[in-house]
């Protein structure tokens, strides 16, 4: 409690709202924690939310013995927080470039995303990115990492996923916990969820069954096939705003190629019997393009490392930090 009302005094003297609305925030998400113990004791409690949380509770100490995650408080407590996203993350680049806006903050560094707890707040600023020219796009996001500074609960915006996602978004938000570089979005999230894809196979090789590893493995195959094509498409538009094209060309190759890229992703998520509806939800542009792939430019060298280390979690640690420093 010292930790955020010292947080709430440092961020309410820094310049503009912005710091303000993230303190209150975060004040928000704690005054609603519950223990989860406490709410399955709950009269009120109903058997699918006990279902869910005995379901973390189980996962929370896999991912201590099996993992090597933090042994501390985060994901011992639940927040009812009443709405479908804790926040809304804004990515912003220019018209003719594939390099991320980033903004920089005390704790986190560098980051190539801004976060408001208000929809409202974070469509307000993407109209202001957007009136100075730069390609924008808003996500809503259900969970998020304090690094450790706070012990983060479990949220209900979490609850509605299915038993493999809530369980691989607990492995990869606690990876932030280990290993985090001020700085480097790319890094940081790739470590992550590299984490939650080695936790999320060796949950599932003792708590499932062989239809579910199965499973995980043909949704992984299809991120990382949706992903070629996303990074194929970054790749000629980078190209292209490096060369001596007027902006009118430009312009005109961009949105030629940005309508090949979302024919692409339809037909690959068709051929694989999934609705291409929420991928395609909303504009495609430069920023979007950046917050799809930042979760996993660099996953295929993780991947490696891991492997290298011959899966042990403890080396795979040790490698990343060492590679951090580089």
């Amino acid at each position: 409690m010292q930790r955020l009302v010292l947080l709430i005094l440092f961020t309410t003297l820094l310049p503009g709202c912005y710091y303000l609305q993230a303190a209150k925030g975060q004040w928000d998400l704690t005054r609603k924690r519950e223990p989860i113990a406490e709410v399955l004791a709950a009269e009120g409690t109903s058997p699918e939310l006990a279902a869910r949380l005995r379901l973390v509770q189980e996962a929370r100490q896999f991912s201590i013995d099996e993992l090597g995650l933090p042994d501390n408080k985060s994901y011992r407590t639940y927040a009812d927080i009443e709405r479908d996203y804790v926040v809304w993350n804004v990515f912003a680049a220019p018209e003719f470039s594939m390099e991320a806006r980033t903004w920089c903050f005390p704790v986190a560094g560098c980051v190539s995303y801004r976060g408001y707890f208000s929809k409202e707040d974070a469509q307000r600023q993407a109209r202001r990115l957007a009136d100075k020219g730069y390609d924008v796009a808003i996500g809503g996001v259900a969970a998020y990492s304090t690094l450790g500074k706070f012990d983060d609960p479990l949220l209900s915006t979490m609850m509605s996923w299915d038993d493999t996602r809530l369980v691989g978004v607990l492995f990869h938000e606690l990876a932030h916990q280990v290993l985090y570089v001020k700085g480097d979005s790319g890094f940081n999230e790739s470590f992550a969820t590299a984490v939650e894809e080695f936790g999320v196979r060796r949950w599932l090789e003792t708590h499932g069954d062989a239809g579910d590893v199965e499973k995980y493995r043909r949704g992984r195959q299809l991120r990382q096939d949706l992903m070629a094509l996303v990074a194929e498409a970054r790749d000629t538009l980078q190209a292209v705003y490096e060369s001596a094209a007027s902006d009118d060309e430009k312009r005109a190759i961009k949105r030629r190629r940005l309508a090949k890229l979302a024919a692409d992703v339809a037909v690959l998520l068709e051929a694989s019997g999934r609705d291409p509806g929420g991928w395609l939800s909303g504009e495609l542009n430069n920023a979007r393009l950046i917050s799809m792939t930042l979760y996993e430019g660099r996953l295929p060298e993780f991947r490696a490392l891991f492997d290298k280390c011959e899966q042990r979690t403890d080396c795979f640690y040790a490698e990343a930090r060492a590679l951090a420093g580089r």
